[in-house]
């Protein structure tokens, strides 16, 4: 078989220089991710010998970066000028440009601590929790509070750990579940707005900034931020970043009732809002629509548990809005026996979820998406993948037998959902956050 060549992820810094880096494309390949200071533009797969030429190199720059810049430059009427700074390599006309495109967001200032409750939900894992909470001590802007939710541990490490921080609220949940855990923190926070965060992952200086100025806006109820991949190493992490990614772009898109009812006849697909790794929620929604629902756990259905929460959340009215300049990188699983595990459990609370959403609200049409899309889509890659099943095949079967099990796993079990039903009013609304 052949081995797996890895991709080295660089970070390019595009107020410093846009200059054709020294890499060698040669012989490695390549995971691009370009910044403006601390926003994320875009990023590249390279593949080997895949540029040769600088002429290669801009080209592929300039449609990496284009959804982006087009996006920022619509709110100021801008031009196309910036490709040919980038092109001709003109870095002062390239710096004023992208100065002025990005000057609201660069050029504020920043507050030392912002009213936002972070939870991190974890078990059995204290050497990633120890330098998660290391870099949460070290950001640009502080949250107001940070709450460890220790899942069901067999020992004191985690307690252990979160002493070594005054300023960090330790929590023992008994019960395991992630859902359960993230419900604990909703209780605890003392706060408006509850962001969670995964122990594993790594989060940018300016993240809770982020975090809470997406809310400036009273009728969002939720935000999801950027997931970008810390490594790339592995071919169980290339298949997950290229195929299942966390990333959901780097233009800000609003979620409300135009895309749920736009999706309603085949299930609006709340998946693609963004990640649990990386979102927050006003307090005051979860006395609106209900907490997780605990039946997604994994050892339950599996997961799903953030995406059926926005579901509900659309379904009551109000906004969800995935912000990228909020960031954070996370580590992926780095062996395929592990992403198959991951995926099936994916598939398998995908499976669950949809049809319990299906269940609270009849007009959102998931059976359709179960019994008819997903089929078809399935019998095509069994097809196209045969008989060698590699790359984005590498997962087919796992995930098959997680979309079954899911199904098996609701017919047995729907009863138990912990969501009791609510309304569906299909308006904006401002949350009550006195």
């Amino acid at each position: 078989m052949k081995k797996h060549l890895p991709y080295q992820i660089i970070h390019l810094q595009l107020h410093e220089t846009i200059a054709f880096p020294a890499l060698d494309f040669k012989d490695k390949r390549y995971y691009l991710v370009f910044w403006w200071r601390s926003m994320a533009l875009g990023h590249l797969f390279v593949e080997l010998e895949e540029i040769m030429v600088e002429e290669h190199y801009f080209r592929r720059v300039v449609e990496a970066l284009k959804p982006c810049l087009e996006f920022y430059q619509s709110e100021k009427g801008g031009s196309e000028t910036w490709q040919l700074y980038l092109q001709m390599q003109d870095f002062p006309a390239w710096r004023t440009f992208m100065e002025q495109v990005f000057k609201e967001y660069t050029a504020v200032a920043v507050p030392a601590r912002v009213p936002v409750s972070v939870v991190i939900c974890t078990r059995n894992r204290a050497r990633q929790l120890h330098q998660c909470l290391l870099m949460l001590q070290k950001l640009t802007c502080l949250p107001s509070e940070i709450i460890v939710i220790d899942n069901a541990p067999i020992d004191d490490d985690t307690q252990e750990v979160t002493g070594q921080f005054s300023t960090v609220t330790y929590v023992r949940e008994p019960r395991i579940g992630l859902d359960i855990a993230r419900n604990t923190g909703v209780d605890a926070a003392s706060f408006p707005i509850v962001a969670f965060v995964d122990d594993d992952v790594q989060v940018d200086p300016l993240w809770v900034y982020h975090v809470w100025k997406t809310f400036d806006d009273p009728e969002t109820a939720a935000m999801t931020g950027l997931v970008i991949a810390s490594e790339l190493e592995t071919e169980a992490q290339y298949i997950f970043e290229k195929f299942w990614s966390f990333n959901r772009g780097y233009t800000d898109v609003v979620y409300g009732s135009s895309f749920f009812n736009k999706h309603l006849h085949h299930g609006p697909p709340v998946w693609r809002i963004g990640a649990g790794a990386n979102m927050a929620f006003r307090k005051a929604v979860f006395e609106e629509v209900g907490k997780f629902d605990e039946i997604l756990d994994v050892g339950a259905a599996g997961c799903n548990g953030d995406s059926e929460m926005w579901y509900r959340i659309l379904a009551n009215g109000y906004k969800i809005h995935y912000n990228p300049r909020a960031v954070v990188f996370h580590e992926h699983r780095n062996e395929l026996k592990n992403l198959r595990k991951q995926i099936f459990f994916y598939m398998r609370g995908f499976t669950t979820a949809a049809l319990l959403q299906q269940k609270q609200l009849k007009e959102a049409n998931y059976k359709k998406r179960l019994f008819r899309y997903l089929p078809k889509h399935y019998c095509q890659l069994i097809i196209r993948g045969f008989p060698r099943y590699r790359s984005r095949n590498r997962t087919l079967w796992a995930e098959i037998k997680g979309i079954l099990s899911g199904y098996l796993f609701y017919l047995r079990n729907n009863k138990k959902s912990s969501v009791v039903g609510y309304r569906n009013s299909q308006k904006s609304k401002k949350l009550n956050l006195a």
